[in-house]
């Protein structure tokens, strides 16, 4: 039944795009309601999670099979494949913390230290320790349900890349 619905030109980008993006939400809603700041690779995730959606999408939209359907597919894991690097990483530096755990300046220190036009783009870079876990679920951090995440993102890819489309 799965793999008949993988086969679909439409659906499983179209689905794979819902859940990215309520994967966003609720990191939005993490943030805004409940308070936890996230830390530069946290926003890096982020960035990888929308281009993920964004690219499901499009391949969505699109609804193409054979070729054009593996290229969205090889696009989608490759950035998988990026995200799943830095939420690897990230687990890491938070099971064994570096000396200095603080993976980026403060928003005070760089509100006080540069002007309007530089301070921006940081901001969106994030302000949290990449260090700290603030928030988990069934004992894993935001960073190890990233790195699940993307990995189930990467398997989705493999299967459109070598799976096989209705041809109606």
């Amino acid at each position: 039944m799965l793999l008949d619905l993988l086969r679909r030109p439409r659906l499983p980008f179209a689905v794979l795009t819902v859940v990215v993006f309520g994967l966003l939400g609720y990191g939005l809603y993490l943030q805004h309601v409940v308070g936890l700041v996230p830390c530069p690779m946290c926003i890096m995730q982020r960035y990888a999670f929308v281009v993920v959606g964004l690219l499901g999408a499009l391949a969505a939209a699109h609804g193409s099979r054979g070729t054009g359907r593996k290229v969205w597919g090889a696009l989608i894991g490759g950035v998988a494949v990026a995200g799943i690097g830095v939420a690897a990483r990230q687990s890491w530096i938070q099971r064994f913390p570096p000396e200095i755990p603080e993976c980026g300046p403060g928003l005070e220190y760089l509100m006080e230290s540069f002007p309007l036009t530089e301070l921006l783009p940081m901001i969106f870079q994030g302000e949290g320790e990449c260090t700290a876990i603030d928030w988990s679920f069934l004992g894993l951090s935001i960073a190890n349900w990233s790195f699940v995440c993307f990995a189930a993102v990467i398997i989705f890819s493999l299967c459109i890349i070598f799976g096989r489309t209705h041809q109606k």
